[in-house]
């Protein structure tokens, strides 16, 4: 029996056919409704419709995803920080910079785990010294340069 989509504590779950879209467009994101469609049994509107409301709810989003060292980037690090006073506050600073890419507020070593992409060392400094450590409430840092990444993956909505 298929799974129906429901909202328990504020979470949404998705059924099967929910599932197996997003299945079909983390493997390629440019495959085609019709073809999602024949592989998940619904017609190519249908799987427009479901597509554009799992957009339009947050549930998932369709982009191009870019290796940073291709593209100019050749220093990408996690900073662990620590914060005296509210941590949303810190946390919405930190989401509205540029070269932050992924802003999560965490429980134990570290009050938030941010991570940031650079063009080379200077501006990893002048991020942390400048952008991060400057910022209100900020009470420490500790820096995490990534030396080689092995393993990136956004298939895990559906396992």
């Amino acid at each position: 029996m298929a799974r129906e989509a429901k909202k328990t504590n504020g979470i949404r779950s998705l059924d099967d056919v929910s599932l197996a879209i997003i299945e079909q467009l983390q493997e390629d994101g440019r495959r085609p409704y019709a073809a999602i469609g024949k592989a998940v049994g619904l017609s190519e509107a249908a799987v427009r419709q479901r597509v554009q409301k799992l957009q339009d709810q947050g549930v998932m989003q369709i982009v191009a995803v870019t290796d940073p060292l291709t593209v100019g980037f050749l220093r990408q690090a996690m900073v662990g920080i620590n914060i005296e006073g509210d941590l949303e506050s810190v946390a919405d600073a930190l989401a509205e910079i540029d070269e932050v890419a992924y802003v999560v507020i965490t429980a134990g070593s570290f009050d938030l785990l941010v991570e940031i992409v650079c063009q080379d060392d200077v501006h990893l400094l002048e991020m942390i010294n400048k952008r991060i450590r400057s910022l209100p409430g900020v009470r420490s840092t500790e820096s995490f340069v990534y030396l080689k990444l092995r393993k990136q993956t956004y298939t895990w909505g559906t396992r």
